[in-house]
């Protein structure tokens, strides 16, 4: 079962989806997870399809859109600031302990693709998140940084004079992150993305593939996976395709965490396959629930 829930974020009003497994009875607290959709991405994407099968499973699940996307609030639209990011997470917990269907002692946290860096990162000091797990994981400045180091670099540079044209009434600069059409000479990744996002696969009218110029100076301080060590003792998941474009992430971050990270590769599987494709997301799917399973 679906409903539509809001909750408070550093002062802005974020919108989620809280999904409940069907024989859930009046007055049992079940486990939950929180699952966070990737960069430029909504709730109504693969974090619902995610949190849709861990509902199926038995867990309490919630989706949310990231403050200044989809249907939450913030000014400037398309903002990606990620330590607001990170927060959304901590502020999501929150909201689960204060739901009658949830145990407070047994919730968990799922990010995917750029989630997949920000709920690490809120967890390593946020204790109630008592088991973490990632799909596609992705450190989203080192993921801009190794996609074109000097592009990134000038982005940062430009980012205060955008600050400043909007303090003086100018439109927020936005940075696309796709092409407006591919071909045959566009790079494989670039595609994968662009086939989910801009096609009915999974396209959706607040996914906007783009994100404010001005993110970037606040990107750059950021590093998800340098004290990822923190999460010890509680467990560390990270799901990754063997083909992923992002799969040196999850590997370096799992070898930084120690003894109770672990690392789940789901074989001949891309970035984007495992966003929704169904012989990925099988696989995936199963370890997360026994993920789940064993440590909520």
């Amino acid at each position: 079962m679906q409903a539509d829930v809001t909750f408070p974020s550093n002062g802005k009003t974020l919108a989620g989806h809280l999904w409940t497994p069907g024989d859930l009875v009046a007055g049992e607290r079940r486990p939950a997870v929180v699952v966070g959709h990737p960069t430029t991405g909504v709730k109504e994407q693969t974090a619902d399809l995610y949190a849709r099968r861990l509902a199926d499973a038995g867990l309490v699940a919630l989706t949310f859109d990231a403050a200044y996307q989809g249907e939450s609030e913030g000014l400037p639209r398309g903002l990606e600031d990620p330590f607001q990011r990170a927060d959304d997470f901590r502020h999501a917990v929150s909201y689960l302990t204060t739901r009658a269907e949830v145990d407070p002692g047994r919730i968990g946290v799922l990010g995917i693709c750029g989630s997949g860096g920000y709920a690490p990162y809120a967890a390593q000091t946020d204790h109630r998140m008592k088991a973490v797990a990632t799909v596609s994981a992705a450190d989203v400045p080192g993921f801009f940084r190794g996609a074109d180091p000097a592009g990134f670099q000038e982005l940062v540079a430009q980012a205060g004079q955008a600050r400043s044209e909007e303090a003086a009434g100018g439109p927020v600069r936005m940075v696309p992150l796709l092409p407006d059409t591919v071909d045959a000479s566009t790079p494989a990744a670039v595609a994968e993305f662009y086939d989910y996002y801009r096609t009915p696969r999974a396209g959706h009218p607040r996914s906007i593939g783009a994100y404010a110029l001005r993110s970037a100076d606040q990107l750059d301080q950021f590093d998800a996976y340098a004290d990822v060590h923190k999460i010890a003792p509680r467990p560390l998941l990270m799901i990754a395709g063997s083909e992923a474009v992002t799969l040196p992430f999850s590997q370096g971050a799992v070898a930084k965490a120690g003894p109770t990270a672990e690392l789940f590769t789901v074989e001949g599987a891309t970035h984007v396959d495992l966003y929704d494709r169904p012989e990925a997301v099988g696989p995936a799917v199963a370890r997360l629930v026994g993920f789940f399973g064993d440590h909520l």
